[in-house]
Parts: structure tokens; sequence; C-alpha cells
């Protein structure tokens, strides 16, 4: 008969520590792996641990926060291995657990146990069901972000797990026994989302034609399988033409929708009807000009030069001399052009094609390469000026009479410098007059009286001026790759270039004439960029910064104007910025009008001297900066922010509320970007509300 050993006690106190101590000796007698029958009711977790320890040969360590009672029991004799595991289990119903650390297994609080458990494993183990380890789960094909909502709710609250996006894996610490479960779903949803490539080869159809109708036909679906809103591209349906081949190459998320593509295929690869049997196509552009790219593929089928660029000369000439691109009249549109196998129809941007199938086909693989959207470039233009004017003057000047009333010789003596109203003299003049205008800045005079007359004898001129500018010029500029914009600011300002005046009839009728030529007079900027495969930018630039001089203005010999130009041609990466170039100008001047001997003594010769100095400092740098937008996303993104800025700046700019001039309270505000796309085709006044 086997022997079996049983455990158990139902008291409290004193009498546990004998049924204890009584238990101990006990288990120490009983050989390894002895079946024993559990029998503890309302004993104290502390003991039962350690008697745990007893029988499976651990070493126990209670946390001091493990308090209470548990009940452990068996009808029927089990192994050790079972009643530690009953007893891990007792344990987790009451919110503890237990964890082996460096050979000592640790009772402490399921809270802890995440932190404490030394156990980390890749693959599944042999654990105890009811231990807490942490398990690493190695995604392949699922997003760890995606798996990530579906197993948070299955984790008890004390667990944990997280998500590791460098290598696609997750990170789950809790029971054995769950993490068990949570392996089986996370194999279950770890699998491909896409299928393998397809070739699906074309007999009759073109692979370019069939490509966007199979797409438009199956991306209604195509987001179904991401969640909340959320398209993933991971399960979305791929069809790529290869015009080569004319094959498909389509890549999907699963069998199934292949299978769907390739019947859709079979049923649209048929031959043409015999009405529709023919060597005409129809072929629509999307970016390309039709007219433009008929020339050239006619020009690449025959092999000569194309005529487009003798057009437009022939057309530029007609204008006449000095005629240019800015001012050439507008021409009128283009008529379809006749003759040879490619036709053009430029009012539905279409080319005719007259060619064999096999023809056809090697030109419309040309035709598709030609007309890709092409890329723009938004180019930013900053021209920043600082000037700094100085200026000082500071003379005495005096006259004075040697001799008295009635003599027949009169002595004068004195200085005069200057001209107009920093004169002596002059002012000394006007005031006889009884008008003196000195000039500008501080003047201390002496008046003398002579015959009854106060006249102007002495005037000492203090001043000093400062003048600051700061300018700033942002004009910027969208185009396309290769195609030149142009931008001007300023005025049409008209110089005369010529007069003649004739005189006719016996009453000697003068009849006038002159000539006049207009010229923009502004800031000008002209821009062509060319855009290379690796991202970089050749910019053909001119930029000019010119204005009319104040003081020519009423000039006789006609108007004067300052220009700063630049014209150049650089290299400059997508988005960086480049000096193109700029004027650092620092002049000094000084004029001095003096007596000569008594203007050099020390001090005593400031009387006979007045000195003006004047010092002027320019600088003016001009930079670059282009980039490149290569989809509508780009320019939607750019030219709302351009909005943006001007919206905040008119809002900015609201007159304050007045009770008298309530009925014209708000100015004009652009509406929100938001509302743009809602707005209908009406006019500037009905689009533009009052800020509030």
């Amino acid at each position: 008969m086997k022997k079996t050993s049983r455990f158990g006690f139902r008291a409290r106190g004193a009498q546990a520590f004998i049924f204890m101590c009584c238990i101990a000796t006990a288990a120490l007698a009983q050989k390894p792996g002895e079946p024993i029958t559990l029998n503890f009711v309302g004993a104290e977790i502390d003991a039962v641990a350690r008697t745990m320890g007893i029988i499976t040969g651990r070493t126990m360590v209670v946390d001091p926060r493990v308090k209470g009672a548990i009940n452990l029991s068996s009808d029927r004799p089990i192994t050790p291995a079972a009643a530690y595991n009953q007893f891990l289990a007792a344990l987790r119903l009451q919110g503890y657990t237990v964890v082996e650390s460096s050979g000592i297994s640790k009772v402490v609080p399921e809270a802890d146990g995440k932190l404490q458990s030394s156990v980390v494993s890749i693959e599944p183990t042999g654990a105890g069901g009811n231990q807490i380890i942490t398990r690493i789960f190695q995604l392949q094909h699922e997003s760890a972000n995606n798996l990530l909502p579906v197993l948070r709710p299955l984790i008890s609250p004390n667990n944990t797990i997280n998500v590791n996006p460098g290598n696609n894996s997750l990170v789950i610490t809790d029971y054995a026994d769950n993490l068990q479960r949570l392996g089986k779903i996370v194999a279950a949803m770890d699998l491909p989302n896409v299928t393998d490539v397809e070739v699906i080869p074309l007999k009759y159809a073109l692979a370019i034609d069939l490509a966007p109708l199979i797409v438009r036909l199956t991306q209604t679906s195509a987001g179904g399988a991401a969640g909340q809103g959320q398209v993933d591209n991971s399960f979305r349906t791929v069809v790529l033409p290869e015009p080569r081949s004319n094959t498909l190459i389509v890549r999907a998320a699963n069998g199934a929708r292949v299978s769907l593509i390739k019947s859709l295929v079979e049923r649209l690869d048929q031959p043409s009807s015999a009405a529709e049997a023919g060597n005409i196509h129809v072929v629509y552009l999307k970016n390309a000009d039709a007219v433009k790219l008929a020339t050239t593929l006619r020009a690449a089928l025959a092999g000569t030069p194309t005529t487009s660029t003798a057009a437009a000369t022939t057309a530029l000439a007609a204008a006449g001399p000095g005629a240019n691109a800015a001012t050439a009249a507008i021409q009128p549109s283009a008529q379809p052009s006749t003759g040879g196998q490619i036709q053009a129809d430029p009012s539905t941007n279409a080319l005719v094609i007259t060619a064999p199938e096999p023809q056809y086909r090697q030109l419309r693989a040309v035709i598709d390469m030609l007309d890709a959207r092409r890329a723009q470039v938004f180019v930013e233009s900053l021209i920043a000026e600082v000037n700094a004017d100085k200026a000082a003057e500071f003379g005495i000047q005096w006259q004075g009479v040697l001799g008295g009333k009635g003599d027949t010789n009169i002595g004068l003596l004195g200085t005069n410098f200057g001209t107009g109203a920093s004169n002596l003299i002059s002012l000394a003049s006007g005031a006889a007059s009884g008008k003196v205008v000195p000039n500008t800045g501080f003047n201390l005079g002496l008046a003398t009286k002579i015959n009854g007359v106060y006249v102007l004898s002495a005037l000492a001129r203090f001043l000093q001026t400062t003048g600051d500018g700061n300018i700033l010029s942002t004009p910027n500029l969208l185009t396309l790759d290769n195609e030149e914009a142009k931008i001007v600011i300023g005025q049409n300002v008209p110089f005369v270039t010529g007069s003649f005046t004739n005189t006719t009839g016996a009453a000697g009728t003068v009849n006038p004439f002159q000539t006049i030529e207009r010229k923009d007079v502004g800031l000008t900027l002209r821009v062509k960029p060319q855009i290379s495969e690796n991202g970089t930018v050749k910019l053909s630039i001119f930029q000019e910064v010119s204005t009319v001089q104040a003081s020519s203005i009423n000039s006789p010999t006609g108007l004067i104007t300052n220009k700063r130009s630049i014209e150049s041609n650089v290299l400059v990466e997508d988005g960086a910025i480049v000096v193109l170039g700029g004027l650092l100008q620092d002049e000094y001047s000084g004029n001095q009008e003096k007596v000569p001997v008594l203007g050099d003594v020390p001090l005593f010769g400031n009387l006979f001297r007045s000195e003006t100095r004047s010092r002027k400092k320019t600088n003016l740098m001009v930079f670059l900066r282009p980039v490149v937008v290569r989809d509508a996303a780009a320019v939607d993104s750019l030219s709302m922010d351009r909005y943006e800025l001007m919206r905040a700046g008119q809002k900015e700019l609201q007159p304050l509320p007045s009770p008298v001039l309530s009925s014209v309270d708000g100015a004009p505000v652009l509406p929100p970007a938001a509302a743009l796309k809602t707005l209908p085709a009406a006019t500037s006044e009905k689009q533009l509300t009052p800020a509030k």
C-alpha cells in the first residue's frame, strides 16, 4: 500500500505554532515526491508558505505586506508540485504571487510581481501557470501597435504590455497560463497582410490604360481592414502598369482580392469589336501641352528638328523691333495641327494618333513618360537693406564795421561761409527786408543797430543729423520646372527721349512735340528653375531694385534712377538659402571752410572756421531660397500657410470700435481657410466678411 502524508491545521496563535512545528517535523520525515493530502483551513499565509517550502524543497520568503489567511484542501493525495500550484492559485485569488529570484521564492503583492520577476523568455516556457513571467513576442508581419489595443484588455490590471517599435515586438508581463493564451492569439493574427507579387500579362488592352480602371474598381473596399477611419497602407491594393511587357503588377491584401482582379482583367482584356477596329487612337493628356508634345513626337518619328522655335521667333519678329516676351501681344489660341501620324487637338488637350497597334504602344509608352506631372518651384527672395546716415556741422560767422557815422571811408571786417540760409550776408540782407530764414539746427546770432536799423552781425551754427533706414522686400514666385516666371512691383515711369518744337504759319504758332519711353521702376524678379534628379535646383536669376532719385524729379535734364541688379546662374539645394550678392558701402566726406592762418589757431581758430562732416553706411544683401513642390498636397500646404499669414495680418489691422462710426466698424477679412472649399463662385465682396 502506498504511503501518504497529511498536512493541515485549524488553530491560530500558540496552537498554530505547535501545529506548525508538528507539520514541519512530519514534512522533514516525508520522502521526496511522496503524495500528500492538504487540509489548511483559515491558515496564515506565512505559515502555509513555509510549509510549502519544506514540502517542495524551496526557500520561501514572505513579504511583510502579505497578510491574511487561506484555505487549502485536497480530497485525495496529490504530488508536491500539484500542491504548490494549488498554493499559487490561492495566492493569486487574494492578490499575491510568488516570484523566483536567485533560487529564492518570494511571496509578494501581485503589483510588485512584474518588477521582481526574473523569468524572461522569447519562446513558451514550462513555468507554472500561476507564476508571473515576462515574455517577448517578436512579430514578423503584423504591426505591434495594431495588436496593442487587442491584447491590453486581456491582461490583468496589475501587469503590463509594452511595444518596441524598433524591432516590432511586444513585451508582456503576466501569469504563465495567460501568456500561453495570448501566444495563441498573437500567432493567429501575425499573418502576412499582402500576397506575393502577381504579374498579369495582357493580350489586347494597354496596361497603362487598364491599371487606373482596376484601381478605381477595387479601391472602395481597400481601406475596410483598418479600423476607426484610419486606412492601413499594408492592406492597400496596388496595381502598377509595366509598359515594356504590357503587363500588370498586382499586390493585394489577400488571395481573394487577387482573384477578383484577375477576373476583372480577363473580362476587360478583350479585342476591339469590328466597329471599333482601326488604327486611330485618341490620347487625353493630363499635364503636357498637346501641341508641343505632338511636335516633339512627330520630330522623333521623322528624325527632323522641331519648328516650334522658328514659329515663336517669327511671331516675335512680327511684333516689331524692341518687343520682348513681356510686351508682345497675346497670341491667339493654337489651332489643330495637320499632317503626319500625330495630330493635336488644343481644345481638349488630346492627341490623335494614326498608327498600327505595335507602333501605337511604343508611342503610348513615350507619351506616358512625357505626360508626367511636372514639379514646381517656390522661390522666396529676400532683399535686406540697412542704411545709417550721420552728419555734423559747426561754424561761426561774423561781420564788423570800422569807422564812424559821416566818415568818408568805412572798413568792413568779418567771415562768412556757406550759401543760402547758412550764409551770414544772405541772412543779413533778409533781415533788412524783414525776412530772416536761418538754416536748420541751433543758431546763435548777434544783431547790431546801425543807423537805426538792426543788422545781423554774428552767427554761430550747430547741427547734427542722423538717419536710419531698414528696408525689407520679399518677392515670391511659384513656377513650373523649366518655365520662366517674372514679377514686377513698382511704377511705370515716363522718360523723355526726345523733343521737337515746330513753328508754323504766319502767326508763329508753336507746336511742341516730345517722345516718351516708359520703363518699370521698382522691384523686378525674373527666375527660371531647373530641377535635377538629386533634388538640386539650378536657377537662372535676374533681380533688380530701382528707384527714382527725388532730386531729379523737376530737373531739366530728366529723371535719374538708382538701380541695383543681379543676373546670375546658381545651384541651390532644395530648401537651402543662398546669398546672391550684396553691397557693403561706407562713405565719409568732410568739408572745411576757414580763414588762412587764423583758422588753424587752436581754440581761437573756431571763430574763423566752418566745418561739415558726413558719413553714410549702406548694407544691402540679397538672399534666395527655392523650395521644390512636387504634389498637390505640398502646393495646398504652402498656399494655405501664406493665406493664413495674410488673414492674420488683416485681423490685426481692424479699427477700434467707435460709437460714433459704428456703421463702418469692421474692415473686410478673408474667410477661414476651412470655408474656402464650400464657398460658391461669388463676387469678392460676398467672399470677404467683416471681422468681429
